[in-house]
C-alpha cells in the first residue's frame, strides 16, 4: 500500500528538496485559512446549514496548515505559512468590520479595506509565531509532535484573548459547538477544545505518513471520543422557569442616534413594549434608549420607573448612565417591585469588557477615529464580578455585547457558588455589521457560554439574534432577524458549578497557559539534548 506522500508525488505534489516555498503550498494555505473562517459559521445559503459551525471542515483546515508545516524546511517557512493562514482565516471571519467602519463610520473604502486587513495581519502574528517555533521544535513522534502543534496553537488564541484589550472573534472551537468534542466545555471550556481540535488536526495531518501510523489518528479521535462520553454528564440542576419577553426593535443603525428618526421610533417602541409587557421580566437591548435617563423626554424615565415600581414584574433595559463629571457607562438598569417602598428598586451593571475605537480610544489612535462619523463614548470600565439581578428565585447576570465573548471573565460572577448566576442574560446590537454572519457568529458565541457553565442565556438585541438558549445550548425561541418584535418564552434557570466554573473562576487562563507553556518547554528541553 502507498503512502500519502507518495502518491501526491504522483499527481503531481512535489516533495519538499529546496528551501522555497511553491506557489500550489502557498495557495493550499490560502484557502485553508478561508476554510477555517467558514467552519466557525457557514456563511454561505448554499452547501451546509447557514450559521451553523462545521466541526470537520474545521479539522480540515488546520489539518491543511499543519500537513504543510510538516514539510517545512527552516523558520521562515513556517512563519510565513502561520501567517498567511491566519490572515486568510481572520479576514474571512470578521470581514463585517469594513461595513462599520465604512458604511456607518463614514470610513473611505480604500482606509476601511487596510484596517480590517491590517488588524488581521497583526493578530496573524501570533500564529506566524507559534508556527516558526513548531517548525523548529516538533518532535519526530507523531503522538508528541500533535500535542506540541496543539500547545503552540493555544497560547496563540491566548494572546489574541488577553493582548491589547483581547479579541478572539472566531476561535477554532467554535466551529465544534454542535460536534463530538462540545461535550467537554463544561470541563474545559472552549480554549480546551480549541487544544483538542489543534490536536486532533495534526494528527490528522499525520494520517497516512508512514504504514506505521494509518490507525494512529483514528485512535486519538477513538480515545478522545470516548472520554467526552464521560465529560457530557451534566452538573446542574434545575431552578425554576421565568416568563421573559424579549425585545428587537431593528432601528436602522444609519439612524440609531439621530433626533428626528431613529431616537423617536426607539423611545416610542420601546416605551410601549415596556408599558405593555405582561411576563414577568421584560429585557430591551444595548443602548435600546440611546439617551442619558436625565436627557430622555420629560416624564419618560419616571413614567418607566412607576411602571415597575409595583406587581410582578421587572425590566432590564440597556442604557447609558453617567454625566460629564462622573463619567459614562455602557449600562444595563434593572427595574422591579421595591420590598418595602413604593418606588421602583434600581439595579446597574456597567460594561466591563469595553470595544476599542468604538467605546474608548486607545492611546494614539485618536486621528483613526477623526476619520469616522462614529458616535463614540469614552466610556468608563465596569468591575469584573458585579452582582447578578435577583428576581423571583432567579439571579440574572448581563453582559453587553460582545462582552460573551470572554469566558473567563463572565466567570468571576460564579466565585461564590452561592450567590452565582442561575440565568445569563446579553443585550447586543449587531447592527453595527448588517445582515451578516457576524450576527451567527455572535449566537455561537453566546451557545458556547451556555455549555461552558450549564446556564440559559437569554439574548435581547437590536437587529438579531433575540433568542432564548437553554444550558445545553440549545435555541428554544427565536425572533426573525431584521424585523420589529418581542420574543415571549420561558427560561429555565439553573443552579450547580460545572468543573469550568469552578476552576476559571478562580484561576482564569492560567492553567492553559502553565500547561500548554509546560508542554512546549520540554519540547525545547528535549531537542537541546540531542
Amino acid at each position: 500500500m502507498p503512502t500519502l506522500p507518495a502518491l501526491l508525488e504522483h499527481i503531481g505534489y512535489p516533495r519538499q528538496k529546496n528551501k522555497g516555498l511553491s506557489v500550489l503550498q502557498l495557495t493550499l494555505v490560502l484557502l485553508a485559512g478561508g476554510a477555517h473562517a467558514a467552519s466557525i459559521a457557514w456563511p454561505f445559503a448554499f452547501g451546509l446549514l447557514q450559521g451553523q459551525p462545521v466541526w470537520w471542515l474545521q479539522l480540515l483546515a488546520l489539518g491543511g496548515l499543519a500537513w504543510q508545516l510538516d514539510r517545512c524546511r527552516s523558520l521562515f517557512q513556517g512563519l510565513t505559512l502561520g501567517w498567511l493562514f491566519a490572515t486568510a482565516w481572520l479576514c474571512g471571519t470578521f470581514w463585517w468590520l469594513f461595513i462599520s467602519l465604512h458604511t456607518y463610520g463614514g470610513l473611505a473604502a480604500p482606509l476601511a479595506l487596510l484596517a480590517v486587513v491590517g488588524l488581521a495581519v497583526f493578530l496573524a502574528t501570533y500564529y506566524a509565531l507559534a508556527c516558526a517555533v513548531f517548525v523548529v521544535l516538533a518532535p519526530a513522534s507523531r503522538t508528541r509532535r500533535a500535542l506540541v502543534f496543539a500547545a503552540l496553537w493555544l497560547l496563540a488564541e491566548l494572546a489574541r484573548v488577553e493582548f491589547f484589550t483581547g479579541f478572539p472573534w472566531g476561535e477554532a472551537g467554535y466551529a465544534h459547538l454542535s460536534g463530538w468534542l462540545d461535550d467537554y466545555a463544561r470541563w474545559i471550556g472552549v480554549h480546551g477544545i480549541t487544544f483538542l481540535a489543534a490536536f486532533l488536526a495534526a494528527g490528522l495531518a499525520g494520517w497516512g505518513q508512514s504504514r506505521r501510523q494509518v490507525l494512529l489518528f483514528p485512535l486519538m479521535a477513538l480515545a478522545i471520543s470516548g472520554v467526552s462520553l464521560l465529560a457530557g454528564r451534566p452538573t446542574s440542576t434545575s431552578a425554576g422557569s421565568l416568563p421573559v419577553t424579549l425585545l428587537q426593535g431593528n432601528i436602522p443603525q444609519n439612524e440609531k442616534f439621530q433626533p428626528g428618526s431613529g431616537m423617536a421610533t426607539a423611545l416610542r417602541w420601546y416605551g410601549e413594549q415596556l408599558q405593555g409587557a405582561k411576563t414577568a421580566l421584560v429585557v430591551a437591548p444595548e443602548t435600546a434608549l440611546p439617551l442619558l435617563p436625565q436627557q430622555l423626554p420629560e416624564g419618560y424615565w419616571g413614567a418607566l420607573q412607576s411602571r415597575f415600581a409595583s406587581g410582578g414584574q421587572a425590566a432590564l433595559i440597556g442604557v447609558p448612565l453617567g454625566s460629564t463629571s462622573a463619567g459614562y457607562a455602557n449600562s444595563v438598569v434593572g427595574l422591579k417591585p421595591a420590598s418595602t417602598s413604593g418606588a421602583a428598586q434600581s439595579y446597574h451593571f456597567d460594561k466591563h469588557h469595553l470595544v476599542p475605537f468604538g467605546e474608548f480610544v486607545p492611546t494614539g489612535f485618536r486621528w483613526f477615529i477623526n476619520l469616522m462619523d462614529i458616535p463614540l463614548g469614552d466610556f468608563s470600565r465596569g468591575p469584573l464580578g458585579q452582582p447578578s439581578f435577583e428576581w423571583q428565585g432567579q439571579r440574572l447576570a448581563p453582559n453587553i455585547c460582545y462582552e460573551d465573548l470572554f469566558g473567563e471573565e463572565l466567570a468571576a460572577a460564579f466565585a461564590d457558588p452561592k450567590t452565582a448566576p442561575t440565568i445569563l442574560v446579553n443585550v447586543s446590537n449587531i447592527g453595527w455589521f448588517g445582515n451578516t454572519v457576524a450576527i451567527d457568529q455572535h449566537l455561537n458565541i453566546s451557545r458556547m457560554r451556555a455549555l461552558e457553565f450549564e446556564r440559559p442565556m437569554i439574548r435581547a438585541t437590536n437587529t438579531g439574534a433575540t433568542v432564548i438558549i437553554d444550558h445545553t445550548g440549545k435555541v428554544t425561541h427565536e425572533l426573525p432577524r431584521h424585523t420589529r418584535g418581542a420574543l415571549v418564552g420561558e427560561v429555565e434557570g439553573r443552579n450547580g458549578m460545572t468543573p469550568y466554573a469552578q476552576w476559571v473562576s478562580r484561576f482564569g487562563l492560567w492553567p492553559f497557559w502553565g500547561g500548554a507553556g509546560v508542554l512546549v518547554l520540554l519540547a525545547w528541553l528535549v531537542r537541546r539534548r540531542r
